[in-house]
């Protein structure tokens, strides 16, 4: 699937330099199941590392591990990256030294925030055909759910080689109503635990300022993926129906469950 994704750039890189961010001694990945909340973590943990160690080029993706994954994931010179990793021979190869994240979502909100993405004016690419109201929203959603034929993959494999396979490594599964949570919540020790979590996960202390740096790298306005920063060519519910929720059961039975949810 070829693809261009638009829209407003961020300043976070400007922002973060009034943090003094300490240095990775391994290199991190940040994998997630595409439309997950890959912007969120990504942009919270920018506050936390050196710039001079943020990866800056394409979504580390398994079409382009070849290219870039030996210097993406180099132990010599440790590097924070991001992007959409599928489960194969060559990921797990490529991974077996790197601390690695692996963010999900429930699969019922992933199903609309997957629906609202393809709508947009930010995306361009094979669905086109399917923006402002030229196909019905119910139909819509269920292409999320079970693909369209030839042009998107289905939810199932999506999950499965983006999250389930990796469940059974040493991957870190960290779940994006977690982080929503914790981000309403900032002065509990609950939140404090998560992030302090979250970063000794990549090899990080927690610093003293880390709600302010947290608050920085979360805000909406800095995100070009965030629901309000996107023209959407069509109406979507804020919720998904009883009826698209048992056809997500039914295509994926035991899912929800298997990631924390339900």
């Amino acid at each position: 699937m070829n693809a261009i994704i638009r829209g407003k750039p961020d300043n976070l890189d400007e922002i973060g330099q009034r943090f003094d961010r300490a240095r990775l001694s391994a290199p991190v990945y940040l994998n997630s199941v595409p439309k997950a909340g890959t912007h969120l973590i990504r942009n919270i943990m920018r506050m936390f590392v050196a710039p001079d160690q943020h990866w800056r080029r394409e979504y580390i993706q398994h079409a382009i591990l070849r290219q870039y994954g030996a210097e993406a994931f180099s132990a010599a010179k440790p590097m924070i990256s991001w992007g959409h990793m599928l489960f194969s021979d060559e990921s797990a190869v490529a991974l077996r030294d790197v601390r690695h994240i692996v963010l999900v979502r429930d699969p019922y909100d992933w199903v609309l925030a997957r629906a609202r993405f393809y709508l947009s004016d930010e995306f361009q690419g094979n669905l086109n055909h399917i923006k402002g109201g030229a196909a019905a929203i119910d139909d819509v959603i269920m292409m999320m759910i079970l693909g369209a034929h030839g042009k998107v993959p289905d939810l199932k494999d999506i999950f499965a080689l983006n999250a389930v396979a990796w469940m059974g490594s040493s991957a870190v599964v960290v779940r994006y109503e977690d982080i929503v949570d914790s981000l309403k919540d900032l002065g509990s020790r609950r939140a404090e635990g998560f992030f302090g979590k979250l970063l000794a996960d990549c090899g990080l202390d927690l610093p003293t300022d880390w709600r302010e740096r947290v608050e920085a790298g979360a805000d909406r306005r800095e995100s070009r993926t965030a629901s309000e920063n996107l023209n959407i060519t069509a109406e979507l519910p804020e919720r998904l129906s009883e009826t698209h929720r048992r056809v997500v059961d039914f295509h994926a039975p035991g899912l929800r469950s298997l990631l924390g949810y339900g």
